[in-house]
């Protein structure tokens, strides 16, 4: 009798255990699942890693995120930006390295910014630490759900970047130097 209670009592430590880890590593799942797209650019990499916030119904642009706000296309931390050699990004020079990518959206013109701090956490830009900043024309597309950066277009030396979030399209003209 006394070993069937025991075996009882170590089944429920068991069972409760489990019940415990599963629970657990459920609070702690992120909802925005880490992203990483790469592509190879006259021999230079290109590599953009982000968490793809989903737009769940909601509002994005002018709403969930302020015109004029500075923002990362990204949750959780930055988006990180990594080239291996130096590029263009819409005609403005960036040396080889690894870099925060932020922007401050508007319905008219974007600006997009390339901190020197690329391991920032997403609510907190770091001043000061702009690398470079350009300007873009954001286009509308088809519904996106989860935040996309893509190559849509890859040339012998250059592609376009985009960032899709909702109808958003935020396009990006990057060429490899040589």
């Amino acid at each position: 009798m006394a070993e069937r209670t025991t075996r009882r009592r170590i089944g429920a430590l068991t069972l409760a255990a489990a019940a415990s880890a599963i629970l657990s590593s459920c609070a702690n799942a992120q909802r925005s699942q880490p992203g990483t797209v790469t592509q190879m650019v006259a021999g230079t990499r290109i590599e953009v890693f982000y968490h793809r916030p989903v737009a769940r119904g909601r509002s994005l642009f002018g709403a969930l995120v302020p015109w004029g706000r500075i923002w990362t296309p990204s949750a959780d931390s930055a988006a990180r930006f990594t080239v291996s050699a130096p590029v263009t990004v819409n005609g403005a020079a960036l040396a080889a390295g690894t870099y925060g990518i932020w922007a401050i959206p508007d319905s008219t013109e974007w600006t997009v910014i390339f901190s020197g701090e690329a391991d920032a956490f997403h609510l907190r830009y770091p001043e000061g630490k702009d690398v470079l900043r350009v300007r873009t024309t954001p286009l509308r597309g088809e519904h996106v759900e989860t935040l996309q950066f893509a190559f849509p277009v890859v040339d012998a030396d250059s592609a376009v970047l985009q960032l899709r979030w909702g109808t958003t399209i935020v396009p990006l003209a990057v060429r490899a130097v040589h």
